[in-house]
């Protein structure tokens, strides 16, 4: 159960959380050559020797002076961006709105470049879709399953393609000439591997806040484990509550002035409580599962768990990993507000008492 000093050292954990681990998906700075992160940026102003990015986001509003190489859910060159020299990208989109003077290779499952985009050096893409509507000032070839030429678009040398090709063929100055063994499936095979990778890195930022949990509160840690076990639609009922309950609490916190400060903080709180929910969730499950089979090593539980979660994030039907996350989810969420109540209680009692004296009668 937890004490005033393990409320202390809950409420530094959480503080510490917020800190280290919010930083996680917050925006990166890019001021070294290797970056991982949420969203990593190159602000506007900003200028780097090169760059490369592992992230969710990668955004380059800045100068890089070198090569870029990024993998992330969205890499996007912006409209001030400037990159002097090449670009290698993995990605669900990649958006070239600026410019990019030396060569593009990219694997993904759309690329655009923008009327304001220009790119100097050739570009080699495998992707889902492209659509050109700015300037590439040398050859291109793009397997795609289908590539569109906006009405903006030029093309300077020559452009071989696989895939359907779609809009103003005159912007190609050089030769447009198909190839079929460019194939179209490059970018089926890149996006994948960048998911999976976003979930290996996803499992161990959840694996260290896990692991942070269970050494600080390894009795809280077993409640919250046993009440998954022992009342699991009681605890997924109270989470139920709490998922729907906090966000309504916060927007009429909102609707007062007064009360902005204090749902912002609690949208912050809130988030951190659903993150902590998850990996308690999953503990929590694998915990009961090991049970029935006579383990129950706690760190083997958070493993099992976690590893769970990531390779039900990679089903092909995302749907059912997405309504059993959400299950688990009010699961370790019902299951915390439960512990915590509960702990709340009995130390009110032990207050009781130890006000009412040795020779007084308890409220037992």
């Amino acid at each position: 159960m937890l004490g005033n000093d393990s409320l202390s050292r809950f409420a530094v954990a959480v503080l510490v959380a917020l800190v280290v681990f919010g930083t996680v998906p917050a925006t990166v700075a890019a001021q070294s050559d290797a970056r991982t992160g949420g969203t990593i940026v190159v602000e506007e102003g900003e200028t780097v020797d090169s760059l490369e990015a592992f992230g969710g986001s990668i955004v380059v509003q800045g100068t890089v002076t070198g090569d870029v190489s990024a993998v992330g859910g969205d890499v996007r060159i912006e409209e001030t961006g400037q990159i002097n020299g090449d670009l290698e990208a993995a990605a669900g989109s990649v958006t070239i709105a600026g410019t990019v003077d030396g060569d593009v290779e990219v694997g993904a499952g759309s690329f655009t470049v923008t009327e304001s985009g220009a790119v100097g050096g050739t570009v080699m893409a495998g992707v889902g879709s492209a659509t050109i509507d700015g300037t590439l000032e040398s050859d291109a070839e793009i397997g795609a399953e289908t590539i569109r030429l906006g009405e903006s678009a030029s093309i300077a040398g020559d452009l071989r393609y696989d895939g359907d090709l779609e809009g103003n063929t005159d912007a190609v100055a050089g030769e447009v000439r198909e190839d079929s063994s460019l194939g179209v499936d490059v970018a089926p095979t890149i996006q994948p591997f960048a998911s999976w990778l976003f979930t290996a890195y996803a499992f161990a930022v959840n694996l260290l806040l896990g692991a942070l949990l269970l050494a600080l509160f390894p009795r809280f840690s077993d409640t919250v484990a046993d009440r998954v076990a022992t009342g699991p639609l009681r605890s997924g009922l109270v989470g139920l509550g709490v998922f729907v309950g906090i966000p309504i609490l916060l927007i009429a916190l909102a609707i007062t002035v007064v009360g902005i400060p204090l749902s912002m903080v609690g949208g912050l709180v809130f988030a951190l409580l659903l993150w902590i929910g998850i990996i308690y969730g999953r503990f929590a499950v694998a915990a009961w599962l090991l049970s029935l089979v006579g383990l129950g090593n706690r760190w083997l539980a958070l493993v099992v768990g976690l590893l769970a979660g990531a390779l039900l994030s990679q089903l092909p039907v995302p749907v059912v990993g997405e309504v059993i996350s959400l299950v688990v989810l009010l699961l370790g969420v019902g299951a915390i507000a439960r512990a915590l109540f509960s702990n709340r209680r009995h130390a009110r009692e032990r207050e009781q008492r130890v006000g009412s004296g040795p020779n007084e009668p308890t409220t037992d």
